[in-house]
């Protein structure tokens, strides 16, 4: 299993570093350079000069990009021109509301889509597999922004069910030690607190959830169909196991793998679908943050946000794989 790990985690340094020049060479592609881009409107020669030589823009490429590449390992991703801030602390100022909203948003296309992946791959051809079929690829075809949109307005303009926007109540004085406004409340006992960050995470976890939700059931439902069909599974029925034990032991543990890796990659499909999904409800994470950036043209905001969510992206399929080995023991060895 160590040696597992330790091969998954050197591949990611090729990958990160990649990702950096692309990041890198996208600013500086920019129409008119990245001085012009930041400068906007305001983009005299003189202004543009000033730029260039106050960040190093005139400088030859490989010296910039070296510079760069010691920033990023000193933990320096730049420094918003909108806010004056580091873009580190932007980040993680809201890194803890976008992690609720995915971590429930995931809860919902886990806790649903496995189950009923399973239940419609065990009576193929019925109802409940054709309705199953049916609402996954409405879930996969319907766009996160008018999904969202359209829970908000019946959920929370004409039912009032739920707050339609923010993170928690205005008028609520809550003491946040985490950032993370569910677990605050828990540990400070403020449970009307806790409660109320629930109430307004659920509808963006809905939308956030539903294309994620669609295909985790799709490939379980795919997944557990190839595999109740094995050999092996019908030499352990013949041998009298238990439908509680074939259930658990042989099929969903053998079925699990291809549903591992699809599990995995919808945590990047809902970090990028947090951009919109925290627009349309004002929801103050890093997806909204990131959509204010390209209005204002804060590239540096856009350079390190992209960079560190590839960081969380890279760092969550390494679990992934590290997951293999423990569902699989072949794995270890590869």
């Amino acid at each position: 299993m160590t040696r597992l790990v330790l091969r998954r985690t050197a591949l990611l340094v090729p990958t990160l570093l990649g990702l950096s020049i692309l990041l890198f060479l996208w600013v500086r592609a920019l129409p008119g350079g990245p001085a012009t881009a930041l400068l906007g409107e305001r983009a005299t020669p003189e202004a543009v000069d000033r730029i260039n030589a106050l960040y190093g823009f005139d400088r030859p490429v490989l010296q910039q990009y070296t510079g760069y590449l010691g920033q990023l390992l000193q933990g320096n991703f730049g420094v918003s021109t909108r806010t004056g801030r580091p873009v580190l602390d932007e980040f993680l100022a809201r890194f803890p509301a976008t992690i609720e909203l995915t971590i429930l948003a995931l809860v919902i296309a886990v806790g649903v889509g496995i189950p009923l992946g399973y239940l419609a791959a065990r009576r193929q051809g019925s109802l409940v597999d054709s309705g199953t079929v049916v609402v996954s690829l409405l879930g996969v075809t319907i766009p996160v922004f008018f999904l969202a949109f359209l829970l908000k307005w019946l959920f929370a303009v004409q039912l009032g069910w739920f707050p339609s926007a923010g993170r928690q109540d205005p008028t609520m004085v809550a003491t946040h030690p985490t950032g993370f406004y569910v677990l605050d409340g828990l540990l400070t006992r403020e449970f009307d607190a806790s409660w109320d960050a629930v109430m307004h995470l659920v509808l963006p976890a809905l939308a956030l959830g539903s294309i994620p939700l669609a295909i985790i059931t799709r490939i379980t439902r795919s997944s557990v169909l190839e595999v109740q069909g094995a050999d092996y599974v019908r030499t352990a029925r013949a041998k009298g196991l238990g439908r509680v034990r074939l259930r658990n032991r042989v099929i969903l543990r053998n079925a699990m793998l291809p549903v591992s890796t699809t599990i995995g990659l919808q945590v990047g499909l809902l970090l990028s679908g947090a951009v919109l999904t925290e627009t349309v409800f004002a929801y103050p994470g890093i997806g909204s943050f990131l959509a204010q950036a390209v209005f204002n043209l804060d590239y540096a905001v856009l350079q390190g946000f992209i960079l560190i969510i590839a960081i969380v992206y890279a760092v969550v399929n390494l679990a992934v794989d590290v997951s293999y080995g423990l569902i699989d023991p072949r794995m270890r060895t590869r």
